[in-house]
């Protein structure tokens, strides 16, 4: 017998319409968007998103202005700046979001996994013990247990605290 597991919040994920560009260089050049953009931060090096299809939830980004497909071209000014914000990144999702961990990756490059491989970006995962379940291994489905705009909205409400 055959199970289903209906996510109709999923349905934007399959049916989204492609931006034309960079969709992070779109969110860059737009800062009136940023609440809709689910934006946490911006400065002039850098800007904090949310990831629009979390691993878990407060799942966010850090992404330089700079348009590049590499590392090794990123500005050292820059990566310090990103790291800086990575380091403030965990503090605010261990302190006020809870979490019992953090992953932190890039994955640069198509082959190493980047769904958006011409603009470099960072993770900020956030983690708690026994987060994970068969689901995921069995099913190609994860489970998001609470609401998108909610975390945000808290996560947003802190940030000014952790990353100016």
């Amino acid at each position: 017998m055959l199970n289903i597991l209906y996510a109709p919040w999923r349905s934007e994920y399959i049916n989204d319409k492609k931006e034309k560009g960079c969709v992070f260089c779109n969110i860059s050049k737009n800062p009136s968007m940023d609440e809709k953009n689910h934006v946490l931060f911006r400065d002039e090096s850098c800007f904090i998103v949310m990831n629009k299809y979390p691993y878990t939830p407060g799942h966010f980004m850090i992404i330089p202005h700079m348009h590049l497909d590499n590392l090794e071209s990123l500005k050292d000014e820059t990566w310090l700046r990103m790291s800086f914000l990575a380091k403030r990144g965990v503090a605010l999702l261990k302190e006020k979001f809870n979490a019992e961990g953090v992953n932190i990756g890039m994955n640069l490059g198509v082959a190493a996994g980047a769904g958006i491989a011409e603009h470099i970006h960072m993770h900020l995962v956030p983690r708690w013990q026994r987060d994970t379940n068969f689901i995921t291994s069995i099913a190609n489905t994860r489970v998001y247990s609470t609401d998108f705009e909610k975390i945000y909205k808290t996560l947003k409400n802190f940030s000014k605290d952790y990353f100016n």
